[in-house]
């Protein structure tokens, strides 16, 4: 489900009242948390954090004009969606955030390969994404972009 929205304080106020506030406190979370370097931005009809490309030229492979994703939040319709790509693209990462998320959340973690999913609103383990935003730099991401992704 991709939204329209041309800015990020668009797509929340197009929200329903019971998922701006957790769309904002992710947001908030990320904003606080992420290395510096990630730009906030839209892309794909998601709220996101990419790598500009000021930083990364080349930008993403699937569409150069796009900088390159990291991390993007979505209202979905039966869910918030987390997409980390540092998780798909870091076998270490995927491990330690499995592991961890017992530790941090009574739900059973429902996961794609990118896409952490939160079907109950007041069950997000906020400290514990704030701490996976920790985990990966703006030159992290890129050295392990080009190793798994680029052509």
């Amino acid at each position: 489900m991709q939204d329209k929205a041309k800015s990020v304080q668009v797509y929340i106020d197009s929200l329903p009242e019971d998922r701006k506030e957790v769309m904002s406190k992710l947001r908030a979370n990320f904003l606080e948390n992420l290395p510096e370097g990630f730009v906030e931005g839209m892309g794909y009809g998601m709220m996101g954090f990419n790598v500009p490309h000021s930083i990364y030229p080349k930008g993403y492979h699937c569409d150069p004009k796009q900088p390159l994703p990291f991390l993007a939040i979505a209202s979905q319709k039966n869910f918030i969606a987390v997409y980390h790509m540092g998780i798909y693209a870091n076998k270490e990462l995927f491990d330690w955030f499995v592991a961890e998320y017992p530790k941090h959340c009574k739900a059973k973690l429902d996961m794609g390969k990118s896409c952490i999913r939160f079907k109950k609103m007041n069950d997000i383990p906020y400290e514990l994404l704030a701490d996976l935003a920790t985990k990966m730099t703006v030159q992290d991401w890129i050295s392990t972009y080009e190793t798994a992704f680029s052509k």
